[in-house]
């Protein structure tokens, strides 16, 4: 079976950085995933987007706007993209975007996405310069 993107023309901006699978254990007592494990999830991404820029330690400052589209359902695989949209002297913006793979569909849809501000810091936890390109 392909997979299919359920909005025809929007494919997801970014590196496929991180992808896991939605479990029992990720959901509120309505069973849908929560949605600070969807965010959980993209902070990681960013992260790891982040220390590869940053050619080190990162720190969460930030998160602009997320607005949660579609619920995500235990068994989707989750998708986490990630593009670092501008860098400053210690800073970064990384937009993140969460898609979900449907469980045996295997339909892609947007789930949500927002902009997280990433600080460099030192071994000590203080901001350094993020190096050049």
């Amino acid at each position: 079976m392909t997979e299919r993107t359920a909005t025809v023309g929007e494919e997801p901006r970014g590196e496929l950085t991180v992808r896991t699978i939605a479990m029992p254990s990720d959901t509120n007592a309505n069973g849908d995933i929560f949605g600070g494990w969807v965010m959980s999830q993209m902070d990681q991404a960013g992260g790891i987007a982040g220390v590869e820029r940053a050619q080190g330690r990162v720190v969460t400052v930030a998160v602009e706007a997320m607005t949660f589209i579609r619920p995500v359902a235990v068994g989707d695989v989750l998708c986490v993209y990630t593009a670092v949209d501008s860098v400053g002297r210690t800073s970064m913006k990384i937009h993140i975007e969460a898609w979900a793979r449907r469980f045996q569909t295997r339909v892609r849809e947007k789930v949500t996405d927002a902009t997280f501000t990433f600080v460099a810091i030192d071994d000590d936890g203080k901001p350094r310069t993020v190096p050049p390109v």
